[in-house]
């Protein structure tokens, strides 16, 4: 039996990799990745909304936060 190019040798099923669900569990993360900053805000109903924003961005929402919290 010949070997499809795409799945590796030995392997047995699906060529593709399972993908695991994602839940809006977790907290709101921001994490800085290369010149921006990337934040990730849990969503009701399950995942999560990923937002990459300069820091030009970061300070507008942050004075925009801070205007509705006074």
């Amino acid at each position: 039996m010949r070997q499809q190019a795409y799945r590796p040798l030995g392997m047995k099923g699906s060529a593709m990799a399972a993908m695991k669900p994602r839940t809006g569990d977790g907290p709101l993360e921001v994490t800085r990745e290369g010149r921006g900053l990337v934040m990730r805000v849990p969503l009701e109903g399950g995942g999560r909304l990923v937002v990459e924003l300069n820091q030009e961005e970061a300070n507008a929402l942050g004075d925009a936060l801070d205007a509705v919290r006074a």
